[in-house]
């Protein structure tokens, strides 16, 4: 599942680094390219609630190797196509299929991981591995083979799902039953387990809350920060592109940090240390008078940021236990996008009154999910770990396939 993963954000990372492509082949505007990235990461965030409904009604687990080829396929025919309306269409069909993959993974990542957070940080990195390998991968077919090459991007997909479609014979050969998704609960439970299995939706909405005011910082941070180094601190854009980098790099390594941190301390302390480190991280930013300490403090906001990412995503589908596609679509894609829609009001201050001004003013909003995020209510639900070798090698009845 983490592989797949990578696949798929890979075609999620590859539009972005497509677009600087675009206007010198093309003769796109910004206004155009702008419009692209609106096709895949504004459609993809729409959909991906709809088709987190969807997989909830009943298990569509074919949905994650269709999300991953049609993804695939829409960036692969918008390298091909030549027209800006075709394009378009292709990269918002690109945006559909990543939005596609995301619910059903999510919700088999976290059955075949069980109440493990360190899994589900190995699931999440897994796609931040995919978006980072993105850029390299374009750069490679699209810069030496022009978009004439585009066919070959569409390579790790195939891949891919050849191994999905050998997945369930192998585990079958090896003795093990596979993993089924979270399902809903059904009426032969007992009314003491429906009660506890029961959708808290006040929960949930405080978390998405949450998770709206955690997108603003990070969008915000990763639009300006690399600006911040070269205008307020006189670096090259060599030195902004490395606080980035770093600021990315440290990301993935919070993300593993807070999955370890849960299994062993509780997923409530990881989310509450990862906000409350974040803000003086944050604070950090916005008042570093040299290099190394905006460095530093990029690294340590990072880091705290994606502490709580995993915790947030089991949090959410216990929040929802009987709708787990749900839950994991609004997390990881609606309230992710609200948050990038607020985003821009602090680069308008940032025209008005510089950068610092709009980090501190960041500062000021960040502390309304920071509260937040300590009054959340944990909650334990018995989730469905990975299947135990089946001695007798019988029939995988709950085949994934």
């Amino acid at each position: 599942m983490t592989s797949t993963h990578a696949v798929n954000d890979l075609y999620q990372g590859a539009i972005p680094a497509m677009l600087p492509f675009l206007m010198s082949e093309r003769h796109y505007s910004y206004a155009a390219v702008s419009g692209l990235a609106f096709a895949a990461s504004g459609v993809s965030s729409l959909f991906q609630p709809l088709f987190g409904l969807l997989s909830d009604r009943k298990p569509r687990t074919w949905l994650v190797p269709a999300g991953f080829i049609t993804a695939a396929l829409g960036v692969v025919a918008a390298g091909l196509s030549g027209n800006y309306v075709f394009t378009w269409l292709c990269v918002a069909l690109a945006g559909i299929g990543i939005a596609a993959y995301h619910p059903p993974a999510t919700s088999q990542a976290r059955a075949a991981g069980g109440s493990s957070q360190k899994a589900m940080s190995v699931f999440s990195v897994g796609g931040t591995v995919g978006g980072a390998a993105a850029p390299a991968l374009v750069t490679l077919v699209i810069g030496s083979a022009g978009f004439d090459g585009s066919y070959l991007l569409a390579a790790p997909a195939l891949i891919m799902a050849a191994l999905w479609a050998i997945k369930g014979p192998w585990m079958r050969w090896r003795g093990y039953t596979e993993t089924a998704p979270l399902v809903t609960a059904t009426s032969e439970k007992s009314a003491e387990d429906s009660t506890r299995r029961a959708d808290d939706w006040r929960a949930f909405g405080r978390l998405v809350a949450v998770i709206i005011g955690w997108s603003i910082p990070f969008v915000t941070v990763t639009s300006l920060v690399s600006l911040h180094a070269q205008r307020d601190l006189g670096q090259s854009a060599g030195a902004g592109a490395a606080v980035l980098t770093v600021y990315t790099a440290a990301g993935a390594v919070g993300t593993l940090l807070g999955g370890w941190v849960g299994d062993r301390y509780g997923r409530m302390t990881s989310v509450r240390v990862g906000y409350l480190v974040a803000f003086p991280a944050l604070l950090g930013i916005a008042w570093a008078p040299a290099f190394p300490v905006l460095v530093a403090s990029a690294a340590l906001f990072g880091a705290a940021m994606f502490l709580p990412f995993a915790a947030q995503v089991t949090l959410a589908q216990d929040y929802l236990p009987n709708r787990p596609g749900t839950a994991s679509g609004l997390t990881l894609g609606l309230a992710m996008a609200a948050g990038g829609l607020c985003s821009p009001a602090f680069g308008w201050l940032a025209d008005s009154s510089g950068l610092r001004a709009a980090f501190y003013a960041l500062l000021i909003a960040f502390v309304i999910p920071v509260a937040m995020a300590m009054r959340l209510p944990d909650r334990v639900l018995d989730s469905p770990g990975p299947q135990a070798p089946d001695p007798v090698g019988a029939a995988n009845t709950g085949s994934t396939q």
